[in-house]
C-alpha cells in the first residue's frame, strides 16, 4: 500500500504535490502539513502530532469531515514526521512518499532526511519528494528511472559506504567507496532512462533531480 505523508515544510510545486497526495490510498498529515492538504481541497485520513501548528477551527473541520486526529503531548521524543512514519508503517504501507519535509528550519530539514535511515523503514520504499527532486536511501540496490541529463548525487549518511557499483551514470563507480564529508558523489549525470546503484555496506543517500519538464 502506498502512503503519502505531508509535513509542514515548504512546498514550491503545489500542483505536483497535490497530484501526488490526491491519489494516495492513505494520506497522512504531520501536524501543520494539514494546512497544505486543506488548501488543496483534500481530506487527509489522519493528522498526527502535538497540533501546535493547527488552530482549533481547522482541527474541528477536519474532525467533522471524518479525519482521524492523533494528538501527542508537546513534550515528546519524536518529531511529528517520525510519528506519521510510524503510523504509516503500522498501517502496512510498503511505499511512502513524503511531501513538505524540506525548507524552513534547518534542524527539521536535516532530521527529516536522517529519518530515512530509521531501521523501521527497512524493506520499504521511502522517498522525500521536493519539486523535481527525490531523496531516498540505498541499502543494497536501486534502479533509477528518469532521462538523460538528470542529476544524481550520492551522499553517504554513514562514515563510509563501501562497494559502490553504478551503471548508466556519466561518472561510474566500480566497487569504490564514498566517505562522509568529501563531495565526490555530487552532481553525477544519467546517460539514459535508467541507472542502477548497488552498494555492499553503509547508508547511501541518493538525490535524483529530474530534467526540466520531467514528472516529479
Amino acid at each position: 500500500m502506498r502512503a503519502v505523508i505531508v509535513a509542514n515544510g515548504i512546498i514550491e510545486d503545489e500542483e505536483g504535490a497535490k497530484a501526488i497526495a490526491a491519489g494516495a490510498p492513505l494520506l497522512i498529515c504531520a501536524d501543520g502539513g494539514a494546512h497544505h492538504v486543506m488548501r488543496w481541497g483534500l481530506r487527509p485520513h489522519a493528522v498526527i502530532g502535538d497540533m501546535d501548528s493547527l488552530e482549533e477551527d481547522p482541527l474541528r473541520r477536519l474532525e467533522e469531515a471524518g479525519t482521524l486526529l492523533l494528538r501527542y503531548p508537546s513534550r515528546k521524543d519524536e518529531t511529528d514526521l517520525e510519528l506519521a512514519l510510524d503510523y504509516a508503517v503500522r498501517q502496512g504501507a510498503d511505499e511512502i512518499l513524503i511531501l513538505g519535509a524540506l525548507g524552513g528550519r534547518w534542524d527539521h530539514t536535516v532530521a527529516n532526511i536522517l529519518l530515512l535511515t530509521w531501521p523501521r523503514l527497512e524493506g520499504r520504499e521511502v522517498q522525500i519528494v521536493a519539486g523535481q527532486e527525490r531523496l531516498f536511501l540505498v541499502r543494497r540496490q536501486v534502479t533509477l528511472h528518469g532521462a538523460a541529463g538528470d542529476i544524481v548525487s550520492l551522499l553517504p549518511l554513514s562514515p563510509v559506504v563501501e562497494g559502490i557499483v553504478t551503471s548508466g551514470l556519466e561518472y561510474p563507480l566500480r566497487g569504490e567507496p564514498l566517505y562522509m564529508g568529501p563531495s565526490r558523489g555530487v552532481s553525477n549525470v544519467m546517460l539514459g532512462p535508467e541507472a542502477t546503484i548497488t552498494i555492499q555496506t553503509g547508508w547511501l543517500l541518493v538525490v535524483h533531480r529530474r530534467s526540466a519538464g520531467g514528472n516529479p
